[in-house]
């Protein structure tokens, strides 16, 4: 399609989680830098990002406790950092790990929470640009060659040029509302009903190429995301067409 300017029409939330922990503070930057060096502190385009607030933390050991500072048996007030940082679910263990191994104290103050925080770079289904504006009629004559479907079924027409254009593979009538918060001028998609159609409301062209097509060219993309990944691992495209709808 050569769309511009992507983004993630549906981005998923519950991927992003926080930590925030209580380091002495002539160890703090230590830390800091450790964690940062596993991926936690990154947002978008930015990295090495947390929060710190400065004050004391107490503390009393027991008989069998080993403090690194204060002695057992008696309360000690210590300046302490409390940092926070954000961090991907996947990179928990990681940073889990770093987070002890790092950490001065014998027992690590820490408190870990899931965010409902949407991940822009994880989600559902793309919006982009068009390079130039289109007709609508143009547009989905377009959609039919760069997409290889002999027909689209379509909305009505809109009274304005088509440029931007949300594409989600499959059944897609979910993310019309989606699409139409964009500001997508369209959106290509699969297994619309009757009344879906409906929905466009003379807002958006709803384009439904069909469910086979809408995803056809995904096992491309698998085999070059898993020839770089596995390289020594032999991938074959497959020319099948498992497609059961057969058009007149």
């Amino acid at each position: 399609m050569g769309l511009t300017n992507k983004k993630v029409l549906i981005p998923q939330s519950g991927t992003i989680k926080k930590l925030q922990t209580y380091v002495p503070k002539a160890n703090a930057e230590e830390l800091r830098t450790a964690l940062f060096n596993v991926g936690a502190g990154s947002i978008g385009n930015y990295e090495s990002c947390s929060f710190n607030v400065e004050g004391e933390g107490t503390y009393l050991g027991n008989e069998d406790s080993n403090p690194v500072i204060g002695k057992k048996g008696e309360l000690h007030t210590e300046k302490e950092v409390a940092i926070s940082v954000t961090f991907k679910k996947h990179l928990e263990s990681k940073v889990l790990k770093t987070l002890f191994d790092a950490h001065p104290y014998e027992e690590v103050a820490y408190e870990i929470s899931t965010l409902e925080n949407t991940n822009q770079h994880i989600g559902i289904g793309m919006v982009g640009e068009l390079k130039n504006a289109m007709e609508t009629e143009d547009c989905l004559n377009f959609i039919k060659i760069k997409m290889q479907t002999e027909c689209i079924r379509h909305s009505k027409p809109l009274d304005k040029p088509i440029k931007r254009i949300a594409v989600l593979g499959g059944s897609g009538s979910f993310a019309i509302s989606a699409a139409k918060a964009a500001n997508a001028d369209l959106l290509i998609t699969a297994d619309l009903k009757y009344h879906d159609f409906f929905s466009a409301e003379n807002a958006i062209v709803l384009a439904d190429i069909g469910h086979y097509e809408s995803e056809q060219f995904t096992k491309s993309f698998l085999v070059d995301y898993l020839s770089k990944k596995i390289t020594n691992f032999a991938i074959i495209l497959s020319k099948t067409n498992t497609n059961p709808i057969k058009y007149l």
